[in-house]
């Protein structure tokens, strides 16, 4: 899974002197992080040839290139996230009602400006983006961030996610002849997974039977599409992987993992999706933390959200919900997890589930899901991979994205400091970059 930039840097010295056509751009004296897991490359140039990377190497020459000088800067791959949600969210409300165009474009915008380029809707998508919108966006041919759609998810009648996004395709036997015709339909959609909700959020909703599941993903897989389960319970991940499932799309909290599960997601090829931040996002308002008043954070907001959350009443009521402790004890297992599963082999891919609620900050939530997963044990590189590298390979789109390699599209970041160092250093965004372009924004930062 891992590729040194050393190792193809000597393939690309045949580009040292190369003639330059018209549009190529030559950034120079750059430390790259190319997502492949490799230490960081200092002082090296990136020729951009169109909407693509042409070549990376040391003292690179283009005739007529425009040059950028970017000495001191690190430039990286765009973040990816594997598990989002978009449209729903405005202001302090999420709602279907808010699922509009423009809505869907602003945010798409917001995540682009956060250096996110690139997300998969999980699940909660409406027919306004099977007309062209999201085969536009996933071609870059609309602003913001590469909009991928899981389209309608799966749940239980009343069970909060499917509540709360207006859906209905829901089933309570798995013998129900509506299984088969709504996975037929919902593949006419082309989406990238199938998202499945699996789980009793707290004991408060009837949890998914196991002859449902099973069912959907007999009918998912008869027509090559992966699915994605939303889980809490290490047990429901047990009978998951035996019933086929293919994306763990949030962590096991309720235990720590075993060896067996290991072992079977490892023979399994399971993609595992930890979505750390959204945990934390339902507890950490009640301790204040400090980047909430940063405006890093703060920018990344609908307005109004910044004074909900940090009013003493809101703090005071999340600490003081029954789920508070659940939800904090969840999280920390949840960490620990982590470092368990990556350390295993088996492939984690980054997720915040952002977008769903007002509180869990669009862009913000993947520059915290990256420090929370350093927190668990990963070191930057490993964890700026699995936000890159790894999250294009669920998409299934490493040909153009993922890293920064010869031949791949141009979509990076620029940063005014090194994340290697200190991984909260991915906020100094300074550019971003799509299709070989420097995007006009106002840095969050």
């Amino acid at each position: 899974m891992r590729k040194s930039l050393s190792a193809f840097i000597g393939c690309l010295i045949v580009s040292l002197l190369c003639s330059a056509q018209e549009g190529e751009v030559l950034l120079r004296h750059i430390c790259i992080i190319d997502g492949n897991g490799g230490k960081p490359a200092e002082n090296l140039d990136m020729l951009i040839n169109g909407d693509r990377i042409a070549a990376i190497g040391l003292n690179l020459h283009a005739k007529n290139a425009r040059v950028l000088d970017l000495s001191g800067k690190t430039v990286m791959p765009v973040l990816i996230s594997a598990h989002s949600h978009i449209g729903y969210v405005k202001g302090n409300s999420s709602s279907a009602a808010n699922y509009t165009r423009d809505n869907l474009l602003q945010q798409l915008n917001r995540y682009e400006r956060y250096g996110v380029g690139a997300l998969l809707c999980m699940g909660t998508d409406r027919p306004l983006i099977f007309n062209g919108f999201r085969d536009s966006s996933r071609a870059g041919l609309l602003p913001g961030a590469r909009m991928y759609s899981a389209g309608f998810g799966f749940g239980m009648p009343g069970n909060p996610p499917a509540a709360a996004f207006g859906l209905d395709k829901k089933f309570t036997s798995g013998d129900d002849p509506e299984i088969a015709g709504q996975i037929d339909a919902l593949a006419k959609l082309k989406p990238e997974v199938v998202k499945i909700w699996v789980d009793d959020f707290g004991a408060s909703n009837s949890k998914m039977p196991e002859p449902v599941y099973r069912a959907i993903i007999r009918e998912a897989h008869r027509h090559r599409l992966r699915v994605a389960a939303h889980l809490y319970y290490l047990a429901d991940a047990y009978k998951l992987i035996d019933a086929g499932v293919d994306i763990i799309a949030h962590s096991i909290r309720d235990q720590d993992v075993d060896d067996g599960i290991l072992k079977l997601m490892k023979e399994k090829h399971i993609l595992y999706i930890p979505t750390l931040s959204r945990d934390a996002f339902e507890f950490m308002y009640a301790d204040d933390p400090s980047w909430m008043h940063e405006k890093f954070y703060k920018a990344s907001l609908e307005p109004g959200v910044y004074e909900m959350v940090s009013a003493k009443e809101f703090q005071d009521n999340m600490r003081n919900a029954p789920s508070y402790n659940r939800t904090k004890t969840g999280f920390e297992t949840a960490m620990r997890n982590l470092k368990k599963i990556y350390d295993a082999g088996i492939i984690v891919v980054m997720g915040t589930d952002s977008g769903a609620t007002p509180t869990r900050a669009e862009g913000f939530a993947e520059h915290l899901e990256l420090q929370l997963m350093v927190q668990s044990g990963l070191t930057p590189l490993e964890a700026i991979t699995v936000s890159t590298k790894n999250a294009a390979l669920l998409l299934r789109c490493n040909k153009d994205y993922g890293t920064l390699e010869a031949g791949k599209k141009a979509d990076f970041m620029v940063l005014g400091q090194n994340p290697a160092l200190n991984i909260r250093n991915t906020e100094t965004i300074e550019q971003v970059w799509k299709n070989g372009e420097m995007i006009a924004l106002t840095s969050p930062k």
